[in-house]
């Protein structure tokens, strides 16, 4: 998959594509949707499959002192719609010249000169243009106008109401993985490097890989039971494990973080990348009465999410 990031400088065998448009956070099932439509498109015309995305996320980029609200980061992003089979990824650097173009010039500079998109797919919902005063119907217009095919996507209903990026960080929020799943299309997963944290765990017989949750939006905080994926390195490969998110009460821990402990493993990945896949929450972080009441509690843990990874299997 090739990385487009600046829509004034594009190769002539990246342009032409038929792509869906849009923030793609959490590459749900409703992205997926849209996705499927532009591939529709590009198979019948013979284009590649593209996607256009924003980053740093306009929200982010106007609101950047506000909780961090992200499902995934732009490599995680990547990653996913790597694997939906995406030729040309628009990850486009979202600026003050950007943000303000009009809806009129965001077609004609980007989708037209910038990147000759012969299709876009949009969501029903889709804004654009400075202000966000471009709607899904402006878009059809003006690629009538300048000749470029728009389809427009009806929202997807789940069963517990609409498909959305806010429904998904609510679910995490609640500590209803599953449900988050459930519209995602896929296990919600926290990619990243493994980072040096204080080794306590492996002072108590749990040694964790510790990863950074900066700019992503933090699930409830607690045990889950997960699936880990090592990404690169020697140890390459899927494991089973638990996971605990948080501040670590235990020892007055502040800045939240994920630790992994994979079962059944053994090995150095520091600086190794994981993804990991949060399957059920099991309980909410807790202070023990002493170390030996914590480790009582991580034996439990661990055999209760052995149990529901072995139904998972």
């Amino acid at each position: 998959m090739d990385i487009i990031r600046d829509y004034s400088f594009v190769a002539e065998d990246n342009r032409g594509a038929s792509a869906a448009i849009g923030n793609f956070d959490g590459v749900h099932i409703g992205h997926r949707k849209v996705i499927d439509m532009a591939r529709a498109e590009a198979t019948r015309i013979g284009a590649p499959l593209g996607v256009m995305t924003f980053e740093p996320h306009p929200r982010q980029y106007f609101a950047s002192d506000a909780p961090a609200f992200r499902l995934m980061g732009p490599k995680a992003r990547a990653h996913r719609l790597e694997k939906l089979g995406v030729d040309k990824l628009y990850e486009l650097n979202f600026n003050a010249a950007l943000s303000a173009l009009s809806p009129r010039d965001f077609a004609r500079q980007v989708i037209v000169e910038g990147l000759g998109l012969r299709h876009v797919v949009v969501g029903a919902d889709f804004h654009f243009g400075k202000d966000r005063a471009g709607s899904a119907a402006d878009l059809v217009k003006f690629g009538d106008e300048m000749g470029f095919g728009v389809t427009v996507a009806e929202l997807l209903e789940g069963e517990t109401g609409e498909v959305s990026s806010t429904a998904i960080r609510a679910s995490l929020t609640e500590g209803r993985p599953r449900d988050a799943a459930a519209m995602l299309g896929h296990w919600h997963r926290i990619e990243g490097k493994v980072i040096r944290g204080d080794q306590r765990g492996r002072e108590l017989g749990y040694p964790t890989a510790n990863m950074s949750i900066d700019g992503l939006h933090p699930p409830k905080f607690g045990v889950y039971a997960v699936l880990v994926d090592v990404l690169d390195g020697p140890n390459k490969g899927s494991y089973r494990g638990a996971a605990s998110i948080g501040v670590r009460p235990q020892f007055n821990g502040e800045k939240p973080n994920l630790e992994s402990f994979l079962f059944d493993f053994k090995g150095d990945l520091y600086g190794t990348h994981l993804s990991v896949a949060l399957i059920e929450y099991l309980r909410p972080e807790a202070k023990f009465d002493g170390l030996n009441a914590l480790i009582e509690q991580m034996d439990a843990d661990c055999a209760h999410a052995r149990e529901i990874l072995e139904a998972e299997a």
